[in-house]
């Protein structure tokens, strides 16, 4: 069972992993750029989250974007629980409804809107932590294509962007407009191309603003860089390829996006705090070819 690492560094992926969590009082809030879906056993999680005081209560899904500033400060009744980390970058290629990406990307939570919990999801989650920690391929595309298919039910569950009412909408930047906001498609076109070479003038020029007025925005939105969070996703990409393949190091930077082993080797180091192969030896499960890309 997991505790918070207070030592980890920010931003520091997990990568695919659905995992049974005690929760801790955490002395600083956590950031990784995956979206987080939590299950509580019993009782309830008290989060501050993008500085707003959430909470998360038993028997129902709760999602949100970790990339948001978020920190559990208070907890009732031991509430032991599963927390499953999905990248970003997956998460949007799978192209779900605009009424689950929607929210998600402005920084609120969301639960399933169902009066009666799916008593199903407990059982289902206790078997995606076994399938995702198993290293045997087959086992772990089948637990992905499983939360592909619960997160459809749950965003087709959801009320539609712009007939649900306040008491359906959680703590967060309050809703712009229907449909992806400028920062949003910002994210979505990184998503999209970070293992290409992209310019910040590419990405301001494919939502039709000014690079430094994009800039400016992307940070203000999210409270990321638009180069930190390309250099991100490039990140959690290599670390895939690392854990489950047997491609050089140099190769794994490439296919991620980054120009020079040189730059990967320096920010793969400040990020993680040792070298990619380093990483490779403490984390790798097996040199197949990896269902992590399934969409």
């Amino acid at each position: 069972m997991r505790r918070f690492d207070h030592a980890r560094p920010d931003f520091m992926p997990y990568g695919f992993t659905c995992e049974r969590w005690m929760p801790t009082r955490m002395t600083r809030p956590d950031r990784h750029n995956e979206i987080e879906v939590n299950l509580l056993r019993t009782g309830s999680l008290i989060y501050l989250l993008g500085g707003h005081k959430v909470i998360i209560e038993a028997g129902r899904l709760f999602l949100f974007w970790a990339a948001i500033p978020h920190q559990v400060i208070d907890s009732e009744n031991n509430p032991e629980y599963y927390a499953a980390t999905l990248p970003l970058v997956w998460f949007l290629q799978c192209r779900f409804p605009e009424n689950l990406t929607h929210p998600l990307l402005q920084g609120q939570l969301v639960n399933d809107p169902n009066p009666n919990p799916n008593r199903a999801d407990l059982s289902s989650m206790e078997q995606w932590a076994k399938d995702l920690s198993s290293g045997e391929p087959d086992r772990e595309r089948a637990s992905l294509l499983e939360i592909q298919a619960r997160l459809l039910r749950l965003a087709l569950d959801l009320p539609d962007p712009g007939t649900s009412s306040p008491a359906n909408r959680k703590p967060g930047p309050p809703s712009r407009a229907i449909g992806l906001n400028k920062a949003e498609q910002m994210a979505a076109y990184i998503a999209r191309h970070y293992t290409q070479h992209i310019r910040i003038e590419d990405i301001s020029r494919s939502v039709r603003l000014h690079p430094n007025y994009a800039m400016a925005l992307f940070h203000s939105t999210f409270g990321i860089t638009l180069v930190d969070f390309v250099t991100q996703c490039r990140l959690s990409h290599a670390q895939g390829r690392l854990v489950t393949s047997d491609d050089t190091v140099l190769d794994c930077a490439l296919d991620a996006g980054f120009g020079s082993i040189n730059r990967f080797n320096q920010v793969f180091k400040k990020s993680c705090g040792c070298t990619p192969r380093q990483y490779r030896q403490t984390h790798q499960i097996t040199p197949d070819t990896s269902p992590r890309h399934v969409v």
